[in-house]
């Protein structure tokens, strides 16, 4: 495995660029892998959230509310299990304690939106992604910087979110 890469850049134009990004996280991700979704309001990590769930669980129609409001929201059926958290509403990072968090890093697929709220209880084994506003035009980028096991899935990931 290799110790460290540089952050990789993937442009997201457009809203497809995007679900494709999502797409190649679901086919890489495994069970017990967190990824850390930041960026600035408006930027779409609850849309990349949503895709990558959607994909995950292959149902292109799943409704996946924004958990701004519950916190949390979990999907699957027992033998794999995703949550979605936004940690946006949390004042201190022991309230990610009491939504379950710690017990879900490990054993389920997890997506953290704001993970700067709870930056000292996330794993080291995750995938930091960035979402940043690249002009007027409404264009993203996305700027991925994998940690422990995902290191070695960061060829596959870049590759598959470029591609058309």
């Amino acid at each position: 495995m290799a110790e460290s890469v540089p952050p990789q850049a993937i442009p997201l134009p457009d809203l497809s660029a995007t679900r494709r990004l999502a797409g190649a996280l679901a086919r890489l991700a495994r069970p017990g892998d967190t990824i850390a979704l930041s960026g600035d309001l408006g930027a779409g990590k609850t849309e990349l959230a949503r895709a990558f769930i959607r994909a995950r669980l292959g149902r292109a129609d799943e409704e996946v509310p924004s958990p701004t409001f519950t916190l949390v929201q979990t999907y699957g059926d027992g033998e794999e299990e995703i949550w979605h958290a936004d940690l946006y509403r949390l004042t201190r990072p022991e309230e990610a304690l009491e939504l379950g968090l710690e017990d879900a890093f490990g054993h389920a697929l997890v997506v953290l939106e704001w993970p700067d709220r709870i930056a000292r209880l996330l794993p080291r084994d995750r995938l930091d992604l960035a979402i940043g506003f690249t002009g007027a035009d409404g264009g993203r980028t996305a700027t991925l910087t994998p940690h422990a096991s995902w290191i070695d899935r960061m060829p596959g990931l870049t590759q598959a979110g470029s591609e058309p």
